[in-house]
């Protein structure tokens, strides 16, 4: 009989327990059917028309605790008459539709091509059609390239009208990632006094904000790569007012050096003002110690004395934190001779001194010491050392301060040993050297 199969005499066994599992959907198949199985050889399935049923989607109850993961964006495919659909086209036949064209990747190439025609009226097309909506192409993923190559082609005119329509939304195109690229375009493009003067007025209010903004922080290290000092003077009011906020910042912290490195003479004193009077703060973050320490790369002494000075008193507890005591070897290798007097003082001490030789930061602090110290402090050092190197010789960081001193002894007698052969070498020389003609002379006196 149609439908049946040898063995449809006996009893169906139950399904199995996973025949129903959603990976067993995939099929479009009604998996109730199931496949008995009798001595090692399994029948052919026989189906039925009506057991063919579309896929649906079946839900899979999440997993208490765990967050569903973001729907991912469908992988467009290439086609490669999407790239040939503006061969051979010309700019008049869009006319109308230029926005739409801006925000596809093809079409936005194409409107690209035919500005570097140089065509005035390309460029007029182009310009009017795009300027009511330019806000919002410099944050599309392709609509802010033709953003950045209209500046680059538009005359002195189209550039007021451009900076103009901007303006009032330059922060939050600032913030934007595609954004962000036009605005340091469009900072690149800007000649005019007028055009920098708007874009001034426009990041004024909210430069804390771009600066610690991973997006942001780019357009306000153009404005100080690309504008004048007397332009980017209001970026270093609002460092040197907000200093231990943006200093402290992952990205704050690269924006302050770079402003020390455009400043200008008036206004590095400025941020060196702020830095010294925050010094202490600045010293022990993870960000601020890099600011404290490129003031003092500066080779400055007028900059760097006042702010090695703030930590007088302060030593030895920051050479036993991390980040600060790199800072405290940098003071002693780069101070004053007296300043640095000062502070290799603090470590005469044999109670704080001990604990900075088992300590993990401190111990390199003192090695530091010992490379930069006058001859007095340096033999007031290893006398203060001298009673605990017993006790530290056994520890990983008291062991690096032992074979220093040791091995320093051991060149210092060889150094003695060398002195005192050179000097029996001399005498031995000099009886060798004798004059015969004093001998010859002794002999005819006698």
């Amino acid at each position: 009989m149609p439908g049946t199969s040898f063995f449809s005499d006996y009893p169906a066994p139950p399904p199995p327990p996973h025949i129903d599992h959603p990976s067993n959907l995939g099929l479009g198949l009604n998996m109730g059917h199931t496949f008995p199985r009798y001595y090692g050889i399994a029948t052919a399935p026989i189906f039925h028309p009506a057991q063919f049923k579309p896929v649906t989607q079946h839900h899979i109850p999440e997993a208490p605790g765990v967050s569903k993961p973001p729907p991912t964006r469908p992988h467009k495919k290439y086609h490669p008459e999407d790239a040939n659909r503006f061969f051979g086209v010309n700019l008049e036949d869009y006319i109308g539709n230029i926005y739409s064209l801006c925000k596809d990747q093809y079409g936005c190439r194409f409107l690209q091509k035919k500005l570097e025609e140089n065509s005035e009226q390309y460029l007029n097309i182009v310009f009017h059609e795009v300027i009511p909506h330019i806000v919002e192409l410099m944050t599309d993923p392709f609509g802010n390239y033709l953003c950045q190559r209209l500046l680059e082609h538009c005359n002195e005119e189209h550039r007021n009208i451009f900076v103009k329509s901007v303006s009032p939304e330059l922060i939050s195109i600032s913030l934007n990632m595609h954004g962000t690229r036009a605005v340091q375009k469009m900072i690149e493009s800007c000649t005019n006094p007028h055009q920098i003067r708007l874009i001034v007025m426009a990041l004024n209010m909210n430069v804390v904000t771009l600066v610690k903004d991973l997006n942001g922080n780019h357009v306000i290290q153009k404005c100080l790569n690309r504008l004048s000092p007397e332009h980017n003077q209001f970026i270093y009011n609002a460092v040197t007012k907000n200093c231990v906020e943006i200093a402290t910042h992952r990205h704050g912290c690269c924006v302050f050096q770079r402003c020390i490195d455009y400043a200008t003479d008036e206004q590095r004193k400025q941020l060196s003002r702020a830095v010294t009077s925050e010094a202490l703060t600045l010293v022990q973050d993870p960000f601020g110690n890099y600011v404290i320490q490129y003031v003092l790369d500066l080779g400055e002494q007028r900059f760097a004395d006042p702010l090695i000075r703030r930590f007088i008193g302060h030593i030895c507890l920051l050479s036993v934190q991390k980040f600060s005591s790199n800072v405290m070897e940098k003071c002693i290798s780069v101070a004053e001779p007296r300043t640095r007097k000062a502070l290799i003082d603090e470590l005469l001490n044999k109670e704080r001194l001990e604990k900075l030789l088992r300590d993990s930061f401190g111990n390199y602090v003192v090695q530091t010491a010992l490379d930069y110290a006058n001859p007095t402090q340096r033999a007031q050092l290893v006398e203060c050392i001298k009673p605990c190197l017993m006790s530290i010789r056994s520890t990983p960081h008291g062991k690096r301060i032992h074979n220093k001193l040791y091995q320093e002894r051991a060149r210092q007698q060889a150094n003695s040993q060398r002195e005192v052969g050179s000097v029996e070498l001399s005498q031995f020389q000099g009886l060798m050297n004798f004059d015969s003609s004093s001998i010859d002379t002794m002999r005819y006196s006698i």
